[in-house]
């Protein structure tokens, strides 16, 4: 097992109270696919997690709570059986197995494989978690972020500081004879800073974290998030009203990841291919971007918040790339995808608990780095806008288009950063986005650990990532035009 806690340990683990052995599994698999299924996997999942919030000078909430349970599933050709259940004795993880198999009535039943116990790569090995820190190590934390905020400017009124923290231990045995185990550190810091003047406020935000230890703060210190979500709570006092209409638009690097996320990622994820309601579907081959563009799934990035060192199917996630030089050359797929494209999976099966079936999801998505230099690029914009931080949007699956709204953004004029903006929307399609990327930078940086995806109404965290990028037009929604 890649971390190693001290006081959070699943009971089916090795050194827990009730670990789980290659014959408990075999059996239960055995009643799984006793009604003939093809193939049947369980899900053995425990976390633990814990959150504080600290507002207004004190500390306004702190939780902790642990979830446990296991999901069975069978598969019969293209359907699948699904149930799960919250407790780990025999007879009931014996009647979600039974359940489970219900999908599948007559014909043959394939026959459970001994499993053998695959090793994995150690994308996040940590000798601590920060479950295992003392809470009161964890409140010091916000308190030096809420005093960096406040003594950033006077014109700070208000400073949240929150941190979130997990550790989820799962364990896959599969009836073709997979038989893994993980165990998945989380943690995610946030400061939320409002600044006023003359009756009217602003906000700034600023957060990270990923698959990793309290030494994320030795790279980026409360202090230093507090002072970026206070600048920018600052700036936005001073914003004017954004321009509206097509013009040139240059993402920064980071962050604006998320845009390909949305826009172009989910359209990727191969569950929409294989019921044909992607606009990418059956154009595996064909010229869906800019030729400077080459997108990859990469889930072994270490400490991200997307990695992982398994999927929750039981196979090892690899780099997948999904566009080559603008060109669609893959999707991203689980078991049941790969199947039916005849494919190996590509360790993209994803889930958020046991209580849901893994469906293909991304881990982190990545535009990779191009030929220009950033203030190449920026000098190249005769006027334009300079996206530098997103916040929420939509997006039509079927076709791509999508609205976005960002939260730091500045008119660009004759090659230089001007005004701070505010109101700003990014109005596109994203197939037609990519098609428009005309130059790219060779500064392409990751996520600093802050988004979740959601999707069927589950949600896993992911990272997501790009260099500086110029569009040659988008419509910007705004007020002046």
């Amino acid at each position: 097992m890649a971390t190693r806690s001290t006081l959070y340990r699943a009971p089916f683990a090795p050194g827990g109270s009730s670990p789980l052995d290659a014959a408990t599994a075999e059996k239960l698999l055995g009643v799984a696919l006793a009604s003939g299924g093809d193939y049947a996997d369980l899900f053995f999942e425990y976390r633990a997690a814990g959150g504080f919030v600290f507002d207004e000078g004190i500390l306004k909430s702190a939780s902790r709570g642990v979830s446990m349970g296991l999901g069975v599933r069978v598969q019969k050709g293209d359907a699948t059986g699904y149930a799960y259940v919250e407790r780990l004795d025999w007879d009931a993880m014996k009647r979600a197995a039974e359940t489970a198999a219900q999908i599948a009535v007559g014909g043959g039943s394939a026959t459970p494989v001994r499993a053998r116990v695959v090793e994995l790569p150690r994308r996040y090995d940590l000798e601590t978690v920060t479950l295992d820190v003392p809470g009161l190590d964890k409140r010091r934390l916000l308190e030096r972020a809420a005093a960096a905020a406040h003594a950033f400017d006077a014109r700070v009124v208000k400073v949240e500081a929150s941190l979130a923290e997990e550790i989820r231990e799962i364990l896959v045995v599969t009836s073709d004879g997979m038989m893994v185990r993980d165990s998945q550190p989380l943690l995610r810091f946030g400061v939320r800073a409002i600044a006023e003047r003359d009756g009217k406020r602003q906000e700034g935000s600023s957060g990270g974290g990923g698959r990793t230890s309290m030494g994320y703060f030795e790279g980026k210190s409360p202090e230093w998030h507090a002072r970026e979500a206070a600048r920018q709570a600052v700036m936005m006092l001073d914003a004017q009203e954004a321009p509206a209409g097509q013009m040139e638009v240059v993402l920064a690097p980071g962050d604006s990841g998320i845009l390909l996320h949305e826009a172009v990622g989910h359209g990727l994820e191969a569950d929409f291919n294989r019921k044909g309601t992607s606009n990418y579907s059956g154009k595996i081959g064909e010229s869906v971007a800019s030729d400077l563009c080459t997108v990859v799934d990469d889930a072994t990035l270490l400490q991200s918040r997307g990695s992982i060192n398994v999927d929750d199917e039981g196979n090892e996630p690899r780099r997948s790339t999904l566009i080559e030089k603008g060109k669609l050359v893959g999707y991203m797929h689980d078991r049941l995808s790969a199947r039916h494209f005849g494919l190996t999976p590509s360790g993209n099966g994803r889930r958020e608990s046991f209580a849901c079936a893994p469906m293909p999801r991304m881990t982190n998505t990545v535009l990779l780095a191009g030929p220009h230099d950033p203030e190449e690029i920026l000098r190249s914009v005769k006027r334009g806008v300079y996206a530098k931080k997103f916040g929420g949007g939509q997006v039509d699956i079927a076709n791509g288009d999508f609205v976005f709204s960002l939260t730091e953004s500045y008119l660009v004029e004759d090659g230089k950063i001007t005004a701070p903006l505010k109101g700003v929307n990014l109005i596109g399609n994203g197939p037609d986005v990519l098609r428009r990327v005309t130059m790219l930078g060779n500064d392409v940086e990751v996520s600093d650990g802050i988004w979740t995806c959601g999707k069927d109404g589950q949600s896993v965290p992911v990272g997501v990532g790009c260099p500086t990028i110029k569009l040659a037009s988008i419509t910007v929604g705004g007020t002046r035009v």
